[in-house]
């Protein structure tokens, strides 16, 4: 065979490796050249910033509805928004609605708004990607947007994904009319909003975001088409109160004939959070006795303790704003 015939051959080799790359290959895919014919050889996988990388889980969280208390409305709400659809897409393919690319968590602190993402990316499967807005707020010009392009390119590659965005309020903040503000801050709020409209609802991915002050966020952010439901976080009453101390204490050795109600009228003002707190203080103040059981004295002592500490703190805040 002449040497003629071999680069004929090997021509037509890379013709056939050229046409099978064209059918795989997408805008924006990494490539490998040759170096003697600069052909394309193979397609390298997405880079992706390890930063962006370490705010994917990889282990389904292990978070139920069942561990969830006083939430029921918001259960039933956000069943509709991110689970109907990632499981049962015909259903909104068949009335011709389409489908909710995202929701809005907003409550004060300790209410489950956390708690109830992951329990919906765990009855879902999904791939859980979280990020605190804060993390998206970079020194450098440009590293904020490009993290964000990063993070919703993982999640296509990861669908169906739910990208949960906690403390959504350090990047969506109102823009003010003079043009004041950080202006880094505002370019990644735009690069949100454009991956917001980048992405069709079909390819599995749900945007979950959670802030403590909705009354900061722009009106950009919240419009229909981006955030289509906000769902609010109260905190819990005194039946709800109850329901979630008696999540935390059921694997607790009670002594018989506690009445979590009675605990539950003394925190009147106590968030979700709070409840599980007493819950862990009353087991503690059993430990320091070496009891193995739970008291109704230790439930009371837990309550004082943790209200105290709480009212402690909003007595520092109301220092600070006087």
């Amino acid at each position: 065979m002449t040497s003629a015939d071999d680069s004929a051959g090997l021509t037509s080799y890379y013709e056939q490796k050229i046409e099978h790359l064209e059918l795989t290959c997408t805008p924006n895919t990494r490539v490998a050249l040759r170096n003697d014919s600069y052909v394309l050889h193979k397609i390298l996988p997405t880079k992706v910033d390890p930063l962006v990388s370490l705010m994917k889980v990889e282990k389904v969280p292990d978070s139920t509805y069942d561990m969830i208390g006083g939430l029921d409305k918001q259960i039933r709400e956000i069943k509709e928004v991110i689970e109907l659809p990632i499981k049962h897409p015909e259903l909104f393919d068949a009335l011709g609605v389409a489908q909710p690319k995202g929701v809005l968590l907003y409550g004060p602190p300790g209410t489950g708004k956390t708690l109830l993402a992951r329990a919906v990316a765990h009855h879902t499967d999904c791939t859980f990607i979280r990020v605190s807005g804060a993390e998206l707020v970079q020194k450098y010009i440009g590293e904020g947007s490009r993290m964000v392009r990063e993070l919703f390119v993982m999640a296509r590659e990861a669908s169906p994904s739910i990208i949960f965005m906690d403390e959504i309020d350090s990047i969506g903040s109102s823009r003010m009319e003079g043009g004041g503000g950080d202006s880094e801050v505002q370019r990644t709020m735009l690069e949100l909003l454009n991956q917001l409209d980048g992405f069709e609802p079909a390819q599995n991915i749900k945007v979950i975001m959670a802030t403590n002050r909705i009354d900061i966020l722009d009106a950009a952010l919240l419009r229909p088409g981006r955030i289509d439901r906000k769902i609010e976080f109260p905190n819990p009453t005194e039946g709800s109160r109850i329901d979630i101390m008696r999540i935390h204490s059921r694997k607790m050795n009670l002594l018989r004939g506690i009445n979590l109600k009675v605990i539950a009228e003394k925190m009147p003002t106590s968030s979700g959070a709070e409840c599980k707190a007493v819950c862990t203080e009353a087991g503690m103040f059993a430990l320091r006795e070496r009891r193995i059981h739970v008291t109704q004295e230790d439930f009371e002592m837990a309550v004082s303790k943790v209200m105290k500490k709480d009212s402690e703190q909003n007595m520092s805040i109301n220092k600070l704003w006087k």
